[in-house]
């Protein structure tokens, strides 16, 4: 008799617990499913409206772009002051990475032999492309690219998952730095005993450096919006 009573209250803990557990989980569903829906809604909403306002801001960079052609082709020919502000204004351009630009330098390849997409370890690691960014700098590089990108001031290279982010654009290995400057110091910088290069190729990652008598890298084909910063006039103070 103690027995069975004993299975029967058991009996009746396992049914309330079966009851909660499933009261539990129809609240849950119930409550989840539309906030999910709704979040999705509304995050489909905002990328909408974040690729409406690029290609805005593509469509009047490329308007601008095009004025300020036609106001040089008017304005240039036979005027001295004009002429000296095109120069200006190119320096400035190729200063900020905004024109195309060609002359001597080397083309990197940096590669990781074992990557692959199902791959769940990358040995390169976006540190070691900045290092390389910096290094090049330092040696004098006056254009970089990695794969296309033109590295500019507001040039982010930074960690995502197995991939690495240049100007918001994904990209897995290899990477193919081009950098224009003279090609012998370039390259020496960046094989100096115990140097970058040194480091990075004892992780297992192969490097080869190619010196070119003319490489052309590719202008910043992104939108730049200066939202916060404003010009300080000569004098004035805060």
């Amino acid at each position: 008799m103690k027995n069975i009573k004993m299975q029967l209250a058991i009996g009746v803990v396992c049914l309330v617990l079966g009851i909660m557990v499933a009261v539990q989980f129809k609240t849950v569903k119930n409550n989840v499913g539309p906030v999910t829906e709704y979040r999705a809604r509304e995050l489909a909403s905002q990328l909408k409206r974040v690729t409406t306002e690029k290609d805005n801001l593509a469509a009047l960079k490329n308007e601008l772009e095009k004025k300020l052609r036609d106001y040089e082709n008017a304005e240039a020919e036979g005027n001295s002051a004009a002429k000296f502000l095109s120069e200006e204004l190119n320096k400035a351009r190729i200063i900020a990475g905004l024109v195309d630009v060609e002359g001597p330098g080397i083309t990197m390849l940096v590669d990781d032999l074992k990557f692959t997409e199902h791959y769940n370890y990358n040995i390169i690691d976006y540190t070691d492309l900045l290092e390389l960014v910096n290094e090049l700098n330092a040696a004098g590089a006056e254009a970089i690219s990695i794969n296309g990108q033109r590295v500019i001031s507001t040039t982010e290279i930074r960690q995502a998952g197995l991939h690495i982010n240049i100007n918001t654009v994904k990209f897995a290995p290899p990477f193919t730095f081009k950098a224009i400057g003279d090609p012998k110091t370039l390259e020496a910088a960046l094989r100096m005993r115990d140097g970058i290069i040194q480091r990075i190729e004892g992780k297992g990652i192969a490097i080869s450096i190619t010196q070119e008598q003319s490489i052309i890298v590719k202008k910043y084909d992104g939108v730049i919006e200066k939202k916060f910063s404003k010009v300080v006039k000569e004098g004035e103070t805060r």
